[in-house]
């Protein structure tokens, strides 16, 4: 279903691409991203109401830059280049790029000769987050530089009669001071947008397009591994379909406590699609044993789980279609992104498994965000509980376990996480902290109980917030709810006896252990 109003974003390969797109999303705005080298006139088809050109990684001055057809400058529709696409603008329109003479990255100054049009608003001087070896050193003709650093001299430039705006900082992430204003004042300044699209919206598209895709008789199957994801995808397409879905549920073993069972009484009686609850667990335990290193644990789930799928998928005779919980930032962590590196490979990610026998595939959530995904599912009428539920990977406990995963640490951990979830909503801290769980670290240490000595497991708590979960802060956590958390589970938890706390961002560190 067409938008009313759509902001086309064309991907150069930048590693915050989809930030973008998320934060025109958060000014309600519908957007949507599209690979650089897309036809103009397929753009032009999509109507946008305007045009974000992304960061990349290439210098415009290589053989093999991506390149854009200038007759989109001459479309009359709003530009605004960031980084890359600031550099490609300024080349394709008659400036000139060179090599700074010192490098920019991470938290520079920017000093905004005025604070109207794209700067509207905003303060004289911000902190900005720049990433770059090329700038601009001649804007094209028409323009004008509206900002500058000490290092470099055009770190913004604007034509106004032709609503052409670039910067060379982005704005798009969190280190960006005012980046959020900036982009608002670029679609609704520049584009005239109304900034009515809702996630109720997206919903209503995306349930259509699901109806449309699987057609009147098609039927779907869906990988539900019991986290939030999945769950809002099952609500989505029981929404466009019914009972033509059917829910495949694999029990691992590897849960956290309570899940499995509210799992299956939110899809039988909520949502009450064809659910089916296979309990996997001795065989995920069974091949996971001796297993030490991450890669190895999460190819072997990721297997076990096409295998599961495989044999549910023939005993339920043919189906139509494949479903899964696929968000952005499992396709970023498994490089599937335009120039993404591979961080950890996630079992959901890299395309429908040919092993399943399924032609199509179905990712509703693809190019969302964590916290719209909540959104999301609120708007869906799923229960509060399960949609502000913990992050919570594929793999379940098992990357949660350093070192060999038996059914022993997976209670160990469950039983702590527990803990850790229990205070962390008594102390009403369950919607300021991002994501919190604990982990079993495979130390083991001498300690005393009773008199006695003891040699146990040593249990990390890691706590973090976050916007995007692209980057991540670890959580200032009360030094009396931290001491509840390692008093219960020291007291509670049968062989946990210490218990420390992980105080690394990411980066350099991952949200999860492994």
């Amino acid at each position: 279903m067409q938008q009313k109003e759509t902001i086309i974003i064309l991907d150069f390969g930048g590693q915050y691409t989809q930030l973008i797109a998320r934060r025109v999303r958060e000014c309600h705005v519908y957007s949507e991203v599209v690979p650089w080298n897309m036809p103009l006139a397929d753009i032009l088809a999509r109507k946008p109401i305007g045009i974000i050109l992304s960061g990349g990684p290439s210098s415009v001055h290589d053989a093999d830059a991506p390149r854009i057809d200038p007759a989109l400058y001459e479309a009359g529709i709003p530009v605004l280049g960031i980084c890359y696409g600031m550099q490609l603008t300024a080349l394709l329109l008659g400036g000139a790029v060179e090599k700074a003479k010192e490098r920019e990255y991470g938290r520079v100054t920017v000093r905004m000769k005025e604070q109207t049009g794209l700067f509207g608003g905003m303060q004289s001087a911000s902190n900005c987050w720049m990433s770059h070896t090329w700038q601009v050193s001649a804007c094209p003709p028409g323009f004008r530089v509206i900002a500058e650093t000490d290092n470099c001299p055009v770190a913004a430039m604007v034509n106004e009669d032709k609503k052409i705006c670039c910067v060379q900082f982005h704005p798009e992430v969190t280190h960006t001071e005012e980046g959020t204003m900036l982009i608002r004042n670029f679609l609704f300044r520049f584009c005239g947008c109304s900034g009515d699209w809702t996630m109720s919206t997206y919903a209503e598209t995306a349930i259509k397009q699901i109806r449309e895709t699987v057609g009147e008789d098609g039927t779907v199957l869906l990988a539900l591994s019991g986290g939030v994801d999945s769950s809002v995808v099952a609500a989505l397409i029981y929404k466009a379909i019914g009972k033509r879905l059917t829910c495949v549920f694999v029990d691992h073993g590897l849960l956290r406590k309570g899940e499995s069972d509210q799992v299956c009484h939110v899809f039988s009686h909520l949502f009450p699609v064809r659910f089916i609850r296979s309990d996997a667990a001795d065989r995920f335990f069974g091949d996971l044993k001796g297993v030490t290193e991450p890669e190895e644990k999460r190819h072997i789930i990721g297997r076990d789980f096409i295998e599961v799928f495989k044999k549910e998928a023939t005993a339920l005779g043919k189906l139509d279609y494949f479903a899964q919980g696929t968000i952005y930032p499992d396709v970023i962590e498994s490089g599937q992104g335009t120039n993404a590196a591979v961080i950890k490979s996630h079992h959901n990610v890299g395309g429908l498994p040919k092993e399943l026998g399924f032609t199509e595939l179905i990712e509703p959530l693809r190019m969302l965000f964590k916290d719209e995904v909540r959104a999301l599912g609120e708007t869906l009428g799923l229960p509060k509980e399960l949609v502000w539920r913990q992050p919570f990977p594929g793999p379940g406990l098992a990357i949660r376990i350093i070192g060999e995963v038996t059914p022993e640490k997976a209670e160990i951990v469950r039983e702590s996480d527990a803990i850790f979830r229990e205070e962390i909503v008594a102390a009403g801290l369950d919607r300021h902290v991002n994501q919190y769980f604990t982990v079993l670290t495979g130390i083991q240490s001498v300690g005393v109980m009773g008199d006695e000595r003891t040699y146990d497991y040593t249990i990390a708590l890691r706590a973090v917030t976050t916007d995007d979960f692209m980057t991540a802060d670890w959580a200032r956590l009360p030094y009396d709810l931290i001491a509840r958390v390692s008093a219960r589970i020291v007291n509670e938890v049968p062989h946990a006896s210490r218990v420390v706390m992980d105080v690394t961002t990411k980066p350099p560190a991952s949200i999860e252990w492994e």
